[in-house]
């Protein structure tokens, strides 16, 4: 896949207008075959392995949260960087999971290409699935450099999505506490 890469970055040199072997250029293409390599390589990780993993049986039954996850990402409408954070949280029943399994998950699929509303969704039921807890709750603010340096130029957008599955959904006050617990607190 990376010959292939590096082949396709010299032809877009090209095609806008530089010059390929040139001094400051003639790396670029392996550069770029190994930065897509690391960016996309949630397409190679499967998250229910990572889980599975790091689920432990405990009685434990209060809200979870790991908060101010960074996610980077590429919008695959543009194929420029997304970026900003992630809140998660969770109602266990009977089953925990380790700490750095939810990062880890978030990283998996953001390191793909995405819409943030889908990288929402899918992070919310990947912990549904495989922990199967009374609910998931996923908040996720990026700033987008579509946005930002293309089509409307605007620099300060945030956008905000969330996925909320179980008893997040359906009971307001653990909504309203899972959100109370994700402000920022200066």
């Amino acid at each position: 896949m990376s010959k292939k890469i590096e082949s396709l970055t010299k032809e877009l040199l090209s095609e806008i207008g530089e010059d390929p072997s040139s001094e400051g250029l003639i790396a670029t293409p392996h550069r770029v075959a190994k930065s897509f390599e690391f960016l996309t390589a949630g397409y190679h990780q499967d998250a229910g392995k990572i889980l599975s993993q790091a689920i432990f049986k405990e009685k434990y039954d209060e809200m979870v949260i790991i908060r101010d996850i960074e996610i980077f990402s590429l919008c695959e409408h543009h194929l420029l960087p997304f970026f900003g954070q992630c809140h998660v949280g969770y109602l266990p029943k009977g089953k925990l999971v380790g700490i750095s399994k939810i990062p880890r998950i978030v990283d998996v699929f953001s390191r793909r290409l995405q819409i943030q509303e889908r990288l929402t969704t899918e992070i919310a039921e990947s912990l549904w699935q495989h922990l199967n807890p009374h609910g998931v709750a996923v908040v996720l603010e990026a700033r987008h450099l579509c946005m930002m340096m293309r089509g409307v130029e605007k620099q300060n957008s945030l956008m905000t999505t969330s996925a909320m599955l179980g008893v997040f959904k359906t009971d307001r006050s653990t909504r309203m506490e899972f959100m109370d617990l994700i402000k920022k607190r200066g």
